[in-house]
């Protein structure tokens, strides 16, 4: 599999001199199977650039959407995603518990007047039914996507619920993205922290919210957001190969983000663990 990165800030966009190496567009990610299938991951901001990507390449005309929950950030690329417009494109949605109603709906109505002067109509693309998420781990097979891969999904520690995913390629190598998850704090629809462990178990990549320091999560406790301490420690105790922080707060800068990553490695190295760790970087890309 390989994951490239098309957004990774969290909250709001943050583009301009102080995020360019980081990035400021929010959550996208891409997803190409062993089998060279195309999954998305939340539409946030970063989708933008991703469709006219694929439009320019013009080689891929089907896709999986797969929406970890619907708040703003995660869906306001979608607007500007060339794809959708453009008749004999196939994009199947999946997540959620009623995927294309809940999808279609949460996707819509950001459209809707008065907040943008075009309505889901003027998309020509073909949206067909996908997978939903049910309470508890389910295991999914993702329409658009061969055989041999699986995905299972659990549910989010965030306000107003969501999911999170693992992706298993044929190799059986993992990859599983956890974006907007507090463990420190149980929401109405989350679950504990041993859930958390367990899912990621193993895992070759893990890709987790840290959008908070320990000082600032004192005034954020209940946002949703974990900590760059708790998503070391979910890691470590999960066994992960490799962990990429993403979820980037929108008053953190570069240089900032510099200070944050070696305080992260120094953490890390003082528990004794073998952890590969970065904080992500918008256009990175990542091979399993």
């Amino acid at each position: 599999m390989k994951l490239k990165v098309w957004g990774c800030r969290g909250s709001i966009a943050t583009p301009g001199p102080d995020t360019v190496r980081y990035g400021g567009e929010s959550t996208c990610f891409e997803i190409v199977t062993d089998s060279n299938d195309l999954i998305v991951v939340d539409a946030g901001s970063g989708i933008r650039r991703l469709g006219n990507a694929l439009v320019k390449d013009g080689s891929r005309r089907e896709l999986t959407l797969l929406l970890t929950h619907s708040h703003w950030d995660h869906l306001a690329g979608f607007p500007f995603f060339k794809p959708a417009f453009i008749p004999g494109y196939r994009i199947s949605l999946c997540g959620g518990y009623d995927s294309t109603h809940s999808i279609l709906r949460s996707l819509s109505h950001q459209m809707d007047p008065p907040y943008f002067p075009v309505d889901m109509d003027a998309m020509k693309a073909t949206f067909v039914t996908g997978c939903s998420c049910g309470m508890g781990n389910c295991v999914n097979a993702l329409p658009g996507v061969s055989a041999g891969h699986r995905c299972e999904s659990i549910p989010l520690n965030h306000p107003n619920g969501g999911f999170g995913y693992k992706f298993t390629g044929k190799t059986n190598r993992s990859l599983v993205i956890l974006t907007d998850n507090e463990i420190r704090f149980r929401h109405p629809e989350g679950l504990d922290r041993d859930a958390y462990v367990e899912f990621c178990r193993g895992a070759d990549l893990l890709v987790h919210d840290a959008q908070y320091t320990e000082e600032e999560y004192e005034k954020t406790r209940s946002w949703g957001h974990s900590t760059f301490a708790d998503a070391i420690d979910l890691a470590i105790d999960a066994g992960v190969r490799r962990l990429l922080i993403v979820h980037h707060d929108p008053e953190h800068t570069d240089d900032y983000l510099d200070v944050q990553s070696r305080r992260c490695a120094e953490y890390a190295a003082a528990k004794g663990a073998s952890l590969e760790l970065e904080l992500c970087a918008e256009g990175s890309e990542y091979f399993l």
